[in-house]
């Protein structure tokens, strides 16, 4: 009788019409029994994963549920994050009381049962492993199933039953509680909102799914790599406290990157991890929330581990590591005249501050090393832990350049010796670890901070005497070949984007980062920021980055003439809180003028071209606005009101005459008349002076719009139609003839050429992208 019932129920699924209801799965297939699922990329089941299986996931998966703002923390990217399933808790949760433990793959639990212990519920089938009992058991066909039960309206814009806030609720439906969902949500099938899978699609998934979900991790590192890898280990560990210390700092500044050694033909990507166990053995991973935290064994060990998960465009942070780079940081770190006699602590009070941890390391050392990789640095800002949300990322304006101060100017004995002296006004406010009282800790940190921006005042007055030195000649030009001398972020409401050189229109804003400043901006917003730490260590976080962000700004404004400098800060600080105002009356003693000759009114203009002009050699061209086609260029002077009805990230793809496709972004800018009020970003917003900018290629990893132009004849009409959008039909209309909607039948056939022509632009920073945010428009 049980085998009937199991092969009616299967037949209904497989048909297509139908799911599973009010079943007792434990009757019908036993109890829940985590599986051995992991198998060797030889074997037939591993290779067929990789080669049928891994792709489909990839394109039409992943590109939702892909890192810690999947939802139900579903990351399909890799085999353990498959069998570990889903979780009802959020990640990000802005109002928590108190920090939540981490749910981080391969670090906070090793194998699924743990994960099972920390209620996280398979998307697998992990009953009795019958073919009928992997397909009837699986939440996950079972959602392939109903995506296909209940197909989109072609081409239409998605009623209210469909919720794509990043903060919607979520089911996270256990096989247990799929037939209440599919009830409440027949739309609720995967992929969720956007078309189903194809018939070949399907039928990979469906047979491997029914012999039971077995999976590889792709080939292992090549012998070449090995031997890279087995070099690079050699240094980084080496016993001198000289070199122990260098490669804590070196880990600290890296360990969010994805490292290469073979960069004419990556086969694989690793992270510098640590290790408690020694090169040459197998790596075991510490467990620690922050990288600095106290590993709890008597030795640390710097190991390379492969990285195993599909690589997504807003997590990666690609770094070529080859023998001039290793040369480059024993120059810098071993070569120089210092001595380690002893191991700092990892007490949370010190370990968080790395004026005080790496102390004895000169100041140029750090310095060199953090501009070396400028890009990749603060790309951890963007794609690091507070990657995702507005309030983390409303502290920012929505587009502004970066550029460094010299060196030489400024990594001085000097300033080493001044911020020996002031290293404890420079604690940070991970120091209160993962919870923290937002309110309280704000009044100390603010206190701190300007204790010690009058002593930085104080020593640059001395230093920049009657405006020596205060001309393009502070500026770091790169050595003379680097191109992350000079770099633009743009925001994009609740996520940003870093890229190398001055890219689009002049920006409102620009920053100059000295060494202590770009240190301070790593630790607060990289090393020592918890994602699952209390809303008071969120709050404090973001309140902090408001001073470190004046701080680089004020650093900009010394190159321009004294009595300007107020006139201008007061235009980009309109409407501020009274509060604001009293700090920026507390740090105008820096009193020395400019050493620029201005000759017009418009100071900071002239400003931003003699910073091109210094800057010339090393400003990447990659993402130049001005060489976009003449007809597409017009939506650079687009009017506010048509540039108020653009998403954040808009993707242009342009079919040539031989097939291949041109692509291009559309940034739409949010301008402020500030951005220093926390929750009232709406309030704070200038929608007349709102600005677009196109540029060729990809810039960003979450597109909101995907335009497809056929011909030249669709470029024109387009860029002609564009400009003149008034009301929210006009858009819509556009989208009708031009976009290519969530709902578009063909949507993947789209979606496969955008990733293919992302693949030829990007080159090594191709990722997949993320479709969270796709409008519903």
């Amino acid at each position: 009788m049980k085998k009937i019932i199991i092969s009616t129920f299967v037949l209904i699924i497989l048909s297509g019409c139908a799911y599973l209801g009010n079943v007792h799965y434990n009757d019908l297939f036993g109890l829940e029994q985590t599986q051995e699922r992991i198998v060797s990329h030889s074997t037939l089941s591993g290779a067929d994963f990789l080669q049928n299986v891994k792709p489909v996931l990839d394109t039409r998966c992943v590109v939702c549920h892909g890192c810690y703002d999947a939802p139900c923390q579903l990351k399909l990217s890799s085999p353990e994050g498959i069998d570990r399933g889903l979780s009802k808790e959020l990640v990000y949760d802005g109002t928590r009381l108190l920090a939540t433990t981490p749910s981080r793959l391969l670090f906070d639990a090793t194998n699924t049962q743990q994960w099972r212990e920390k209620n996280f519920t398979p998307v697998l089938n992990e009953r009795i492993q019958t073919e009928e009992a992997n397909l009837a058991g699986s939440v996950l066909f079972n959602s392939l199933v109903l995506k296909q039960s209940h197909e989109l309206p072609a081409n239409e814009v998605l009623d209210d039953e469909f919720d794509f806030s990043l903060n919607r609720s979520q089911t996270c439906a256990t096989m247990g509680e799929f037939d209440q969902l599919a009830d409440e949500q027949p739309h609720g099938g995967m992929p969720y909102g956007l078309p189903g899978v194809s018939r070949e699609e399907f039928n990979h998934l469906q047979r491997w799914l029914k012999t039971g979900g077995k999976m590889s991790h792709i080939a292992p590192p090549s012998k070449l790599e090995q031997n890279k890898i087995n070099g690079w280990e050699a240094f980084l560990n080496q016993d001198s406290l000289k070199y122990q210390l260098s490669a804590r700092y070196i880990y600290e500044h890296w360990f969010l990157a994805h490292i290469y050694f073979t960069p004419e033909n990556p086969q694989s990507f690793f992270k510098l991890v640590r290790s408690s166990t020694p090169p040459g053995e197998k790596i075991k991973l510490i467990n620690t929330r922050r990288p600095y935290d106290d590993p709890k064994v008597s030795r640390v060990y710097y190991r390379f581990m492969q990285e195993r998960t599909t690589i997504l465009s807003k997590t990666h942070l690609p770094l070529e590591l080859n023998e001039a780079k290793l040369l480059r940081l024993y120059d810098q770190f071993i070569a120089p005249d210092y001595t380690v006699t002893q191991m700092p602590s990892y007490k949370p009070e010190s370990a968080s501050n790395p004026f005080k941890t790496f102390e004895v390391i000169p100041i140029n050392s750090k310095y060199q090393f953090m501009l070396d990789e400028a890009e990749l640095i603060i790309m951890g800002f963007i794609k690091g832990p507070v990657c995702r949300g507005q309030i983390a990322l409303n502290v920012i304006n929505d587009h502004f350049w970066v550029a460094f101060a010299d060196p030489a100017k400024v990594a001085t004995p000097a300033v080493g010796e001044m911020l020996m002296q002031h290293e404890d006004a420079l604690e940070l406010p991970a120091a209160e670890e993962s919870n923290a009282l937002p309110i309280s800790n704000w009044v100390k940190y603010s206190a701190l901070e300007q204790k010690y921006l009058k002593a930085k005042v104080g020593l640059a007055n001395e230093m920049f005497k009657g405006g020596e030195h205060l001309t393009t000649d502070l500026l770091w030009k790169g050595d003379g070949h680097n191109e992350n001398a000079a770099l633009t972020i743009f925001r994009h409401f609740d996520s940003a984007t870093v890229v190398k050189g001055f890219i689009g229109q002049e920006p409102k804003t620009t920053w100059i980062l000295d060494y202590a400043l770009f240190e301070r901006i790593h630790y607060l917003l990289v090393a020592g920021f918890d994602v699952y730490g209390n809303v008071g260590h969120q709050l404090i976080t973001r309140l902090y980055m408001d001073f470190l962000r004046l701080e680089g700004e004020q650093n900009f404004l010394a190159l321009l003439p004294e009595h300007k400098r107020d006139q201008i800060k007061k235009h980009w600080y309109r409407k501020s809180p009274p509060s604001l105002a009293d700090f920026f009356k507390n740090n105008r003693e820096f009193s020395q003028p400019s050493g620029i000759k201005y000759e017009t009114n418009d100071p900071q203009h002239e400003l931003y071209g003699l910073m091109k002009e210094a800057l010339a050699p090393v400003l990447s061209k990659q993402y130049d606005y001005t060489q976009v086609p003449k007809a597409l260029g017009v939506i650079n002077a687009m009017p506010a009101k048509a540039v108020n009805l653009l998403p954040q990230l808009s993707f242009v793809l342009v079919k040539q005459s031989d097939d291949s496709h041109k692509a291009y972004t559309i940034i739409h800018h949010n301008a402020h008349y500030n951005i220093s009020s926390l929750l009232n970003e709406d309030g704070q917003r200038a929608y007349k002076e709102d600005t677009a900018t196109i540029v060729p290629g990809f810039i960003g990893d979450y597109p909101e719009s995907i335009w497809y132009l056929n011909n030249d004849q669709q470029v024109a009409a387009f860029t002609e139609q564009l400009p003149m959008m008034e009301i929210e039909a006009d858009y819509r209309a556009l989208k009708s003839k031009f976009g290519i909607r969530r709902t578009h039948p063909q949507f993947w056939q789209y979606s496969d050429i955008l990733h293919d022509t992302a693949k030829q632009y990007r080159g090594i920073e191709y990722g997949m992208f993320d479709y969270n945010r796709l409008e519903n428009r």
